[in-house]
């Protein structure tokens, strides 16, 4: 029985990028004008290269991705509604690419590209668009910068661990006001990327995860006010550690509410040091999301081989096979999580499920105490500084059982989402100096649901 989803390659996904129309230059400044060549006007760039600009689509550029490669670092590709049926790569530094509507500014994969868009220019930003219908990633953010590798070769079973020297980490990224769905494998993926800020985002509809961090070490970056329903995993976070804060989310209506992993598909395990709060984890028992491997359904938090991780002030609730399940994972041990003052609701089958053998993790403070499938003592035990000493010896818990899940394609679209204040006349804003100073007071126990 495996309780997490765990990676498997997609079939029919491919392993290199499509390539790109090309556009004719003669043909585009016959139907567009001198302004789509960068001649000055009121939003194009001055003739000695100096102020930022603000690039068009489709009003100087025919596609985002001609808009994108006419940038330079610091302007503004601003897109106005309307379907886009292109991959874009965003590979200059300090680049805003920004819809001017959420839901009416749509990069499309058909179901036959591989990524909506993919950045690799430090300090960038994506915002205020939607992605869908892609073959692997709706919005990745990496330092891997060979496109062969950027789809389904970015770390995972069947892939090759990424040489992190090779591929240092990407240094900035912002995703704010992102709408992700029925993409093959991640909604929101940053890999080998840091010092990043993923915000007011939604996901479904994902055959992995609606918001994934992974191989980033320290990550210095905060997932914050996002929203992801009706995926395979709400949240997994898998060999990212350090500086690492998923805070006032909302991760409903999963297959598996958050996994925290550690593995041996990718660099930089195990996993560590990463903290949860204020974040409302429910009913994570959707029978009609996608399927990408086997795994693990009804479960709030899965932490498979994560170490030193803190859970608190979190709402718990509504997940049928246990609130919290820990298990070793690939030779690594569920070491050293902390799981205090969070609400979990007493309508779970198991509260906190033990496969784990290590010892170190500990569990007080919360709405109630644990269960387990097995005596194990010293393997969870009172946090440190806690009165209540705890045992790991409850009654039994029954996993529930893995109904079979759903096609990607399949999962039905999602309502429209808030939007980005004023985008078409909002600053713009490069990832610089990201994420600045976490208050994680600002993040208290989230509201009982209604």
């Amino acid at each position: 029985m495996r309780f997490f989803v765990t990676k498997r390659r997609v079939p029919g996904v491919p392993r290199t990028l499509p390539g790109r129309t090309a556009v004719l230059l003669g043909l585009l400044i016959a139907l567009l004008g001198p302004a789509a060549c960068g001649t000055p006007g009121s939003d194009s760039r001055p003739a000695s290269g100096g102020p930022s600009a603000v690039l068009r689509v489709p009003g100087q550029f025919p596609s985002i991705q001609k808009a994108v490669d006419s940038a330079r670092s610091g302007d503004m590709v601003l897109v106005s509604p309307g379907v886009y049926r292109e991959s874009v790569t965003v590979r200059t530094p300090r680049i805003v690419l920004r819809g001017t509507d959420r839901s009416t500014v749509v990069v499309d994969g058909e179901f036959k590209r591989t990524n909506g868009i993919t950045v690799t220019g430090a300090a960038s930003v994506v915002e205020n668009l939607t992605v869908r219908n892609n073959l692997a990633n709706g919005l990745l953010f990496t330092g891997v910068t060979d496109e062969a590798l950027q789809g389904a070769g970015a770390g995972g079973a069947g892939y090759d661990p990424l040489d992190t020297v090779k591929f240092p980490a990407l240094r900035g990224f912002r995703a704010s006001y992102i709408t992700a769905h029925n993409n093959a494998l991640y909604g929101i993926y940053a890999f080998d990327a840091r010092d990043g800020v993923i915000e007011h985002s939604y996901g479904s509809g994902q055959s992995d995860s609606g918001i994934y961090v992974g191989q980033c070490k320290p990550c210095n970056t905060v997932v914050r006010n996002n929203l992801t329903e009706h995926n395979a995993v709400g949240i997994e976070v898998t060999n990212a550690s350090k500086d690492l804060y998923f805070l006032g989310n909302t991760i409903r209506r999963n297959r598996v509410g958050i996994t925290v992993l550690s593995n041996n598909l990718e660099a930089l395990g195990p996993q560590q040091h990463a903290v949860f709060a204020g974040n409302t984890i429910s009913d994570n028992n959707d029978d009609r999301s996608p399927e990408q491997a086997d795994g693990g359904f009804g479960i709030g938090v899965g932490i498979g081989g994560g170490t030193h991780n803190r859970f608190e002030h979190n709402r718990v609730e509504g997940n049928r096979a246990g609130a919290f399940v820990l298990r070793d994972e690939q030779g690594y041990p569920a070491l050293g999580n902390r799981i205090e003052d969070n609400a979990v609701s007493e309508d779970q089958t198991g509260l906190v499920v033990l496969t784990a053998r290590s010892g170190g993790n500990c569990y007080a403070g919360n709405g109630h105490g644990p269960t387990s499938p097995q005596p194990l003592p010293r393997t969870l035990s009172a946090c440190p500084g806690k009165d209540t000493e705890l045992s790991a010896s409850g009654r039994p818990s029954k996993l529930a059982s893995v109904p079979a899940g759903v096609s990607f394609r399949d999962v039905p679209p999602p309502p429209d989402q808030p939007g980005m204040p004023d985008p078409a006349r909002a600053p713009a804003r490069p990832a610089l100096k990201l994420p600045g100073e976490v208050d994680l007071a600002a993040y208290p126990l989230p509201k009982p649901r209604r």
